[in-house]
């Protein structure tokens, strides 16, 4: 069984260890370094990116999430966590990890009046085909950078992507019943 960390420092936590648990993996909370101790793989959830970066800082996880990631372990990042697995970070920065060569940009599609879901476009990864997406204040992932391969997108924007070990989608997969998104992970 694996078992995967859901960051918890804010975001759909509970959301993401039901999908884990779903896929009859066994999901756990991750707020110290000693959390990460013995994870097959990360969840960085959606929520608010400048109070993860901040709570990141706080609890002292910047470099062992760095540490985790470039040891080979899959990670992904949804929403507010693709933003931290960027470069970097536009439209209001905060700081990331700079596991994901792209620059995320910040609340691109507008405020939380202005969220939506949509079907990814013909063309996804195969396994893809008709997953939804579900954006909530959603950040766009531009500039991406020679390694990144688009997994899905969305008005031909890339909304889910993967670089090795590191996935990253704008939106909230764990807001749906497809567990697709969740199973890639596990199936790094």
């Amino acid at each position: 069984m694996a078992r995967i960390g859901v960051l918890a420092i804010q975001g759909d936590v509970e959301a993401h260890l039901a999908a884990l648990g779903r896929l009859g993996a066994d999901g756990r909370r991750v707020l110290w370094e000693r959390d990460l101790k013995d994870l097959d793989g990360l969840v960085l959830p959606g929520g608010e990116s400048t109070t993860i970066a901040k709570g990141l800082a706080r609890q002292g996880l910047v470099q062992p999430l760095r540490a985790f990631a470039e040891a080979g372990k899959p990670v992904l990042g949804t929403c507010a966590g693709a933003i931290l697995l960027a470069r970097e970070s536009r439209n209001h920065p905060v700081e990331t990890l700079d596991l994901l060569d792209a620059v995320a940009l910040r609340n691109a599609y507008g405020t939380q009046v202005d969220s939506f879901s949509a079907a990814v476009d013909p063309g996804a990864a195969p396994g893809l085909e008709g997953l939804r997406c579900v954006f909530i204040r959603a950040p766009q992932l531009e500039d991406l950078g020679p390694q990144v391969d688009v997994l899905a997108r969305v008005d031909d924007r890339p909304v889910l992507v993967r670089q090795r070990n590191v996935l990253a989608c704008t939106f909230h997969p764990e807001l749906t019943p497809d567990a697709r998104v969740h199973e890639l992970l596990l199936c790094r």
